[in-house]
């Protein structure tokens, strides 16, 4: 390795900057410095690549973002070469990328004054009201009667006939389903799921060491003779199924195929995992698989995509009483309970219409910020629902997902490449797109601008390498 290229290497290593903003600094800095002259060639980007140990399209990037600063040149046959007029002397850097992150699937923040005032003052009330030292101890284990009571009220729209008893209130969904996959399945067993899927359960399952097998689905949700085979094959532990606007594809599991899957899930008697987070976003609900198949459905449901992330309280309705302890036994020795204060917020909020009153909030921005994708992703190819705040983008060719999601990154746009939700099969071409991360409608709709763009371009046209 060459005296620059160690000298890249470590910079490029000991940077908190992304690796080809790190490889222009150091470029600017050996010039400035005079280590690298006027007129200097550079090497080659695959020679460079495998000096520093980075992929080819980092040094290209690097080698791109030196060049828009002004400092090297590139000439076609010849090679890369410090430009000429380069001085010792201050050298301009890129300033830190602002990303719109967008990789998140996070709710739009409604922007109503009223709303906002009323989130305040049920914070600042509970604090002035509550006595300090109970927020501060142990509670128990699966939430107070009162909390599950909430829970059990909140629920109802979608569990019918649903008793407190069978309730509890859980650190966010994905405690929930953290205690679920540990009391079902045991290392080694399996847990079906769609092929394309909720990323939350990989992590889960690969801690527990728990294998999920990856069924067919499309618009209308599961295959069910897909599952039914499975279950003849070899019967799986449960099912996971995210049915209602799906994390990623968004699509609603339509109510033959949950009367189907129900129907099927009761005669090899297999549990369901109903995570359904985003039941509240449609106007019209879904008929839930809890509702189908009371006495298998473990039913999941929280605030994270209906009131805001930060607010991590989720609810989990069991089926009978017998699961309701073993569940708040695990989630005793997983996650011990959840925060005293933040359950005794979501209480107060379901009791007084706050819950509501947000939901229908997000609801109405994700509406308007659907609105914004139609008038401006006229060439993209996506599938979404009208309340929903993500997309489901069908990469165009000749781009290939990573370098899709690779060109929008270097334009401060985050998006998540399908292979992030991909269990089994054949990784679709296709980006996840959140638009509740932009902080506003014109945030919003400026960084669908950007996405619109690079559909409209190919890869060779979209590059600045030359």
């Amino acid at each position: 390795m060459s005296n620059e290229a160690s000298r890249w290497a470590a910079a490029v290593r000991s940077s908190a900057r992304p690796a080809y903003l790190a490889l222009a600094d150091a470029l600017a800095d050996d010039i400035q410095s005079g280590k690298l002259a006027a007129n200097q060639r550079l090497p080659t980007l695959r020679a460079l690549a495998g000096a520093l140990g980075l992929n080819f399209t980092t040094v290209a990037r690097g080698y791109a973002e030196a060049q828009q600063r002004g400092l090297i040149d590139a000439q076609a046959g010849r090679g890369t070469f410090v430009r000429e007029w380069v001085k010792a002397g201050p050298v301009r850097r890129s300033p830190p990328l602002s990303m719109i992150d967008m990789t998140m699937n996070m709710p739009p923040e409604p922007q109503d004054a009223a709303l906002l005032q009323h989130l305040r003052q049920g914070i600042a009330d509970l604090a002035q009201e509550a006595d300090l030292h109970t927020l501060l101890r142990y509670h128990e284990f699966g939430g107070t009667h009162e909390e599950r009571e909430a829970g059990a009220q909140w629920l109802s729209r979608h569990v019918p006939n649903l008793d407190a008893s069978r309730v509890l209130v859980c650190p966010g969904v994905q405690g929930a389903l953290l205690a679920l996959f540990t009391v079902l399945a045991r290392a080694g067993d399996s847990i079906a799921c769609e092929a394309v899927t909720y990323a939350g359960i990989k992590g889960l399952a690969a801690q527990l060491g728990i294998r999920l097998v990856g069924l067919p689905a499309d618009d209308d949700g599961l295959d069910p003779d897909a599952f039914g085979a499975l279950c003849a094959a070899d019967l799986p532990k449960a099912l996971y199924l995210n049915p209602t606007l799906n994390n990623p594809t968004t699509a609603i599991m339509s109510r033959a195929r949950r009367e189907a899957v129900a129907e099927i899930a009761r005669r090899y008697s297999v549990p369901i995992i109903e995570d359904d987070p985003y039941a509240e976003l449609p106007e019209q609900p879904a008929l839930s698989l809890a509702a189908l198949a009371p006495e298998l459905t473990f039913y999941v449901s929280g605030f994270a995509k209906c009131v805001g992330a930060g607010l991590r309280i989720g609810y989990l309705a069991a089926p009978n009483a017998r699961y309701v302890a073993r569940l708040a036994a695990t989630l005793r020795t997983t996650t011990v309970m959840a925060s005293p204060f933040m359950t005794r917020l979501a209480t107060r909020w379901i009791n007084d219409g706050t819950v509501q009153e947000a939901t229908l909030a997000i609801r109405e921005e994700s509406r308007a910020r659907q609105q914004i994708a139609r008038q401006v992703l006229r060439r993209a190819d996506y599938a979404t629902k009208p309340e929903a705040f993500h997309l489901w983008l069908q990469v165009p060719q000749p781009w290939s997902r990573i370098e899709f999601a690779t060109h929008l990154r270097a334009h401060g746009v985050g998006v998540v490449v399908a292979d992030t939700f991909t269990i089994s099969g054949p990784v679709p071409e296709a980006v996840r797109v959140c638009l509740g991360g932009p902080a506003s409608r014109a945030e919003c709709r400026h960084t669908l601008e950007i996405i619109e763009d690079a559909v409209e371009q190919s890869p060779a046209v979209a590059s600045r390498v030359m």
